[in-house]
């Protein structure tokens, strides 16, 4: 079985600016783990542990996608897990071909037996995950008031041109991830 996700690569450019906002967010060691640059993406769908045949079926749905290339621009700064945080992220300005993409993806997972689970898309670039409990509460207001004040955070517009299927190992210090196929992105509509 293989733990698998299907992704977009950020650009250099937004990774550039990711690691700086990541940076002047206070994230204590002992309950933060910042995402390091070679993991910054923007899942389109998580795949789960899957067999090595299903995998094979979603890499030719995810070759003749045929989606267009798209650009991309990162605003904000939020937190998931509501009273509990467990994760810090930029967020993403709406984008029709980002949304049309990620159908087409989870269409495509779907189409090769794979059942994702029952969510709303919210696209997302997790900046760190958090063991909220960990946190003194002087450190929950002082991240509370960083996230707060970095709302006016933006980057980009960046090209994406291309999506790519990970296989994620899970980790005592946080995942790590292999890119298993890169797909190119057709060029943007007129």
């Amino acid at each position: 079985m293989i733990r698998a996700f299907v992704a977009l690569p950020l650009p250099e450019t937004l990774c550039q600016r990711v690691m700086l906002l990541e940076q002047m967010l206070p994230l204590p060691r002992h309950a933060a783990r910042p995402a390091p640059p070679e993991t910054l993406h923007l899942t389109l769908a998580f795949l789960g542990s899957q067999p090595a045949p299903v995998l094979e079926d979603l890499h030719h749905a995810l070759e003749g996608l045929g989606a267009p290339s798209f650009d991309l621009r990162l605003r904000g700064v939020d937190r998931f897990g509501g009273d509990t945080p467990r994760s810090v992220h930029a967020g993403v300005v709406p984008c029709g071909a980002l949304a049309h993409l990620q159908r087409k993806v989870a269409q495509a997972a779907r189409g090769a037996g794979i059942t994702l689970e029952r969510r709303r898309f919210v696209p997302h670039v997790t900046l760190a995950r958090l063991d909220w409990r960990r946190l003194s509460p002087p450190e929950r207001e002082r991240l509370s008031l960083a996230i707060a004040g970095n709302g006016h955070f933006s980057a980009g517009p960046a090209r994406i041109t291309a999506l790519a299927l990970y296989r994620s190992y899970p980790g005592k210090g946080g995942s790590h991830h292999e890119e298993l196929a890169r797909y190119d992105l057709g060029p943007p509509p007129p």
